[in-house]
This record gives C-alpha cells, structure tokens and sequence, in this order.
C-alpha cells in the first residue's frame, strides 16, 4: 500500500488530504487548501452578474478564459493572474509536491468558525492545481462541494495501518501514549487525561472503557454517516441522475432540477459503477504483470550484455595478441569503441528500466488506490470519484501500449575483428560487420488460409519454409495497381503479417513477397490473386451513378495520441483542449461514398471539423489547415468550408448535442458535400478532388461524435443526380 500514499495527498499542502472536497473536474483538494487559493474576480465576473445579464445558467461557471491558454507564458504550467482590478499579479508558489498554486488575493479575515462554516469571499475564484481549470464560486461557496468521504474512509484505514501506538487526543503538548478509549466518547486517553477529564464517577460513571487496540476495530466497524445532499442538507440521497453523473435526493426531483434526465436507483448505480471500477482494473493487472515481466527481461539484458562484452573483449585482446608488435596502438582504439558501444547499451536499457519501474509504481499506485475504494460501502461517495478512477485506468493501461514493453536495445554486439589483413595494412584495420557473408534468405511462402480481403483492404500473412536455415532479416511486400500494371512495395518490415487499406472496391490486385537480409534478397513468392469487395450497390432509380457502401471504423493506428476511443472505434473524443485529427480505416478512390457523424456531447461551443483528408494529414492542428485535408467546420451558429488554411462560403446553421452531419464523397463527379440534420448546408463544397481519401475529423476534448457507415446517400442528393 506505501505506492498508494501519492493518491492520498493533497497536490497543495503536501500532506494527507484533511475533509477533501471534490471539484467539478473529479480532482480532490483539502477543504483548508480551497480557503487558501481562492482568488476574488471582477463583479462582472461573478453568478449574480452574469445571471442577472442572461449570460450564464450554471452553478458553477468555468471562466471562458480556460478555453484559452491563460495560466502560462509558454504552457509550463502556472504564470499569474492579471487584469483582474481585485486580484493583482502575483508570483505563483509551488505546494510541496511540486504543483503550483496562487496565493490568496487577501488575507484571510479572522474567524472562529470552521473552514467549511467560515464566510468565503463575494465573487471567489477557485483553480484546480491539478488540470489549472478555474471557476467561479456561488453563494454556497465551498459547502457547495460535495465531500470524498470514500477518500476520508482510505486515509484512515492507511493511517491505522501505519500507526505503531495510538497516542491521546487530549494532550496539549506531546501526546503520551493512549491506554483507554471510551467508546461513547469515541476518545483516546492517557492515564492523567482520564482521570482529569474523564473522571469515573456521575454519567460517566457508566461509560465503556476498552483498550485501544480494541477501540480502533470498533471504530473502523462503526457505520459512517448517511450521505446528506449538499443543496438539501436535511435530506439524505436517494436516486443517481445518470445525465449530471451525481447522486440527487427526493427533494431535488421534487423540486424539478432533473425532471428530463435519466435518473436510477442510487444502489443499483452503486453495484454497476463497481463493476465496471473492477473489469478496468483487470485490464490494467494484465498490464502491470506484463510490465513486471517486462523488467525482468531487461534486468536479464543488463546481466547478458555485460557478459556478452567480456566475451567480445576477450576475442578482440587474443587477435590483437597475435600482432602484438604492430597492433599495440590499434588495440587501445578498438577496445575504446568497443567500451563506448557497451555503456551507450547499458545506458539505454537502464533509462528504460528507470523509465518502466516509475510508470509501473504509478500504475501499482493506482491500482492499490482503485481497490481500497472498491471496498468502501458508501454508494454515493463511491459514485462521486467512480467516473473519473474508470478513466484514469483506462488512460493509464493505454498508456502501457505502442512500444513501451518493447526493448529499445539489443543485446548483440555488431562488431567484428578482420585478421587477415597483411601487416602493412595493420594501420587500417578497422571494425567490419558481425557476421561472414551468408546466403540469401529461402523464397518466403504464402499461407493462403490466411490471407483474405474485407471492404477495400487486403491482409496477406507468409512464413519461411521449415527446412529454411538462413534467417530473413526482413520482408518485401509487393502490390499492383488493380489492373495489371507495375507492381510497387506496400510494406518492408520484419512482420509476417500485413493489412493494406485504401484499395479500390470490386478490383483484381496481384501480390507477391520476397525476404532479404545483409546478403541479398530471395525470389519472389508465387503471386497471389486478390478480390476486393463489392460492397452493397445502392442505386437511385434513374440515377446515372450507383453507391458502393462500405462499413468501417475510426483507425487507433494513424490517430493522434490523444484522440480516445470506445464503442468498437465508432465513437471517438480527446483528451486534449486543442484539436486532434482521427482517421476512417477505409480509404476511397473511386465511387460514391456517404456516411454520417452524431454529436454526442457538445460543451462550451467547439469548433469540431468533418471532411476527408490524406494518409499524411497533420493529426495535431484542425481539420483543413493544410493541404491534405478538406473539411467543413461548425459551432453552433454557423459553418465553414475549409482546405489549405483558407476559409469560404459561411452558411448560417450550426450544431448541438443530438445533431447529425453527413459527408458525401462523390469520386464519380469528383465533389465533396456536407449536410447537417438531413439538409444539405451551403453549396457543394469542394470540386476537382480526386485520389485517395480517407474519412476524418478533428475535435477537442468538448465534443464527442460516433461514425455511421454504410447508409445511401440523401434522397434529395439522389433527385437532384437525377435531375442531372
């Protein structure tokens, strides 16, 4: 449990979290540390103020400067607040863990009430230390935030299990050692504090001592208190609103703050948000055992380095022996390459293993973290911090993926020492490659029984022959174009399998496949005749085209990193506030093709794009910015067309959550079309384009879409074609 104790402080003070509240954005924060950040805004600034215009409806307003990039000079975290005319600048501090945090606008006033109790400033500003996200406080103030009693329940029990005795609570100065606990006063006392303060005699007279061993199981074992609703505080929750991701309680249905929302039973929400809490965290134990093996394999490389370094040496000083009188200068040159080659090795595999054994104590932290709060019983404290935990452990075993478990070096020494040379040639001995000349590689064959098309993609798999003995170093592809023209290299790589996308439908294509290594190439394989789908043929009547219908996915492989994916690869979000470019796993190059994008969540008016674009798009800026892409982007208001950073034809009629934008990519006419909600919006888009596209979009982490594929195309696009 000690690579847990991360999870459990607080990013501000440093020390365990002390009545953690939750903020909005799932990050916890003692509820003393809020006090202490808060920053006071402008009156217009404030709830009141921008309710009072009509510009905000929400308890919380996340100030619109978040959308931008506010709190640093050059993204490296924290710069200061300014422009506020009752928050001047100020340098930021650091918290003892490293993040940083703003100082408060003004002193604290003096109060005797409790952090929770005492009054918080008009128009308070909180940040999140943690994601720097920023939001206005209402009149509620901090009680507004509901409290991780689950964190609080985690804590204890670790402090419990940390704790060698338990000392009294009633010692002013240092505590001595408890040797009693009264159980109704639910307090620990040394022998001088009880009898000053807990006298046996009068009502307390009939309270129960027991030991304090026996004390700390009792309480551990008492009941917590019923969660309370922080709008209703009288009123216990009862029911989970599934659209705010919050318990709620009688009143609050009663009084219609959720009349239109989804809202379950708070116990059966409880066992569903568990389970899917333990299905992610199956996935990550794969993952960390994996990781474990992984550094056990790296430790070995360590141990079969250094011994294959010896024995390399070794050879190089017998060699040089035999020359000795010639060689003696030469050989302190060799062995010096030899020593560089083996330290860059180790160094290598050690930062990896440096690297690997932090993510995987992290990850260990985690998972310990994730189980101790599966263990608490407290459904609504549970379903509090269950959305955001489910996606920490997805982020994380995601983050274990693309190479990381593989080894970024190898253990063989690609050296090797030429004897043979005359002596008057010694001054020009030199290092050659390991291995003597070998033969070529064996023909590489075929396994037809694995090799197939799906859509317009074609998967072909080979192997060497069983009597080969001369290993391939690597693997030569080969396609044609479809109609017997020129072959063309599709892949070279060490892989026996491969998938190659973006072929035309209903075509013919011939591959074959060759091995190489140092030497030289083998022959080709027997070539393999391949058949692409037909795909469904939708045809309008009287139309002059016909549809050919593929179905497909958003491509994990080409996307950016941070482009999040679910639902098969059908729906994707971001991780990021700046836009990402994701990929379809089809490509088209002839025929007409339509499919169709439903926002699923829409927040703070993004611009996400829609359109096509090139293998080589760039993933990190919007869709359209370059010369590979030619999309449509959209807020909710209005529309533009937009390739090779230029802008046109803005269309009036934007999107909201629910919304449906179709893409139409017609190859026979060589145009693109976009349509919102069934109608088409502005003029057809793009002309001219013809090659190979793939269908894309860009987004941040405020929208959320899911691809449909396979649908004819509009009825209005069709008798229109017709008309033609």
């Amino acid at each position: 449990m000690e690579e847990m104790e991360e999870e459990l402080k607080c990013p501000v003070c440093g020390s365990f979290y002390r009545e953690p509240i939750i903020l909005p954005c799932s990050h916890n924060i003692c509820q003393a540390c809020a006090r202490n950040i808060l920053v006071q805004t402008p009156e217009s600034e404030s709830p009141q103020s921008r309710r009072a215009s009509g510009s905000g409806v929400s308890d919380y307003d996340y100030l619109d400067l978040d959308k931008m990039s506010l709190y640093s000079e050059a993204d490296s975290g924290y710069g200061s607040y300014g422009g506020f005319a009752s928050a001047p600048t100020t340098p930021c501090q650091k918290s003892p863990n490293g993040v940083r945090v703003f100082p408060p606008a003004m002193p604290p006033p003096a109060t005797h009430l409790s952090p929770a109790l005492a009054p918080v400033p008009r128009n308070s500003c909180i940040t999140c230390p943690q994601c720097h996200r920023s939001l206005i406080l209402d009149d509620r103030g901090l009680r507004g935030f509901p409290k991780n009693r689950v964190l609080e329940g985690v804590i204890d029990r670790y402090q419990q299990s940390k704790a060698a005795a338990l000392k009294c609570q009633l010692c002013e100065k240092a505590p001595k050692e408890a040797t009693v606990m009264c159980e109704q006063c639910d307090v620990f006392y040394c022998d001088p504090c009880r009898l000053r303060c807990h006298p046996p005699r009068g009502p307390l007279a009939k309270h129960r001592l027991v030991p304090p061993a026996q004390g700390r199981v009792s309480r551990r074992l008492s009941p917590r208190k019923v969660s309370t609703c922080t709008d209703h505080e009288l009123e216990n929750h009862s029911m989970y609103c599934v659209q705010c991701k919050m318990p709620v309680c009688y009143q609050c249905l009663e009084e219609g703050k959720h009349s239109s929302h989804e809202v379950k039973a708070l116990g059966a929400m409880w066992k569903l948000h568990k389970n899917q809490l333990s299905q992610a965290l199956n996935g990550l134990s794969d993952r960390a055992k994996e990781a474990k093996e992984f550094l056990v394999q790296l430790r070995n490389m360590v141990q079969q380095i250094q011994e294959n370094s010896v024995e390399f040496e070794a050879c190089l000083v017998a060699q040089c022996d035999a020359l000795i009188d010639a060689l003696n200068r030469r050989k302190a040159q060799l062995l010096a390459r030899v020593n560089k080659e083996h330290e860059h090795k180790l160094k290598v595999v050690r930062d990896q293993i440096s690297h690997c054994t932090v993510k995987l104590r992290q990850t260990t932290g985690l998972m310990e973290y994730c189980l101790e709060v599966i263990k608490e019983n407290d459904p609504s404290g549970f379903l509090q911090i269950s959305d955001a935990l489910i996606r920490r452990v997805h982020l994380t075993e995601d983050q274990w993926g693309k190479g990381t478990l593989t080894p970024r070096m190898t253990t063989d020494f690609d050296l090797s020492l030429d004897n043979s040379p005359l002596l008057q040639s010694i001054h020009q001995l030199d290092f050659v490659q390991m291995k003597t000349s070998s033969p070529v590689p064996a023909t590489p064959i075929l396994q037809l029984e694995e090799c197939c098309t799906h859509n317009n993609s074609a998967t072909l798999s080979w192997k060497q022959p069983p009597l080969s003995t001369v290993p391939a170093e690597g693997y030569i592809l080969e396609l044609d174009d479809g109609n017997g023209g020129q072959f063309r290299e599709v892949y070279v790589g060490k892989e026996t399998m491969c998938t190659v996308d973006g072929l035309h439908f209903n075509s013919t294509y011939n591959a074959r496949i060759k091995a190489f290594n140092k030497t030289g190439v083998s022959q080709y394989s027997k070539t393999l005749v391949l058949q692409t789908s037909e795909g469904c043929n939708f045809e309008a009547q009287s139309a002059p085209y016909s549809q050919l219908v593929a179905w497909f996915a958003f491509d994990p492989g080409s996307a950016h990193s941070d482009i999040i994916f679910s639902n098969d690869n059908l729906t994707v979000t971001c991780s990021s506030y700046d836009d990402r470019v994701v990929l379809g796993k089809t490509g088209f190059s002839k025929g007409v093709h339509y499919w169709e994008l439903t926002v699923d969540r829409y927040d703070n008016h993004p611009d996400p794009a829609f359109g096509v674009a090139r293998a080589n798009v760039m993933k990190d800026v919007m869709l359209g910015k370059d010369d590979k892409a030619w999309a449509m982007y959209v807020d909710n208001n209005r529309s533009w067309f937009m390739h090779n950073n230029s802008h046109t034809n803005r269309t009036e009629g934007g999107i909201t959550k629910g919304a449906t934008i179709g893409v139409l990519l017609d190859l026979n006419r060589k145009n693109l079309t976009f349509f919102i909600n069934d109608d088409q919006q502005g003029p057809i888009a793009f002309e001219n384009v013809e090659g190979l596209f793939f269908p894309a979009v860009s987004l941040n982490r405020n929208v959320q879409v899911t691809l449909h594929t396979g649908l004819p195309v509009p009825d209005c696009y069709s008798s229109r074609a017709s008309i033609a």
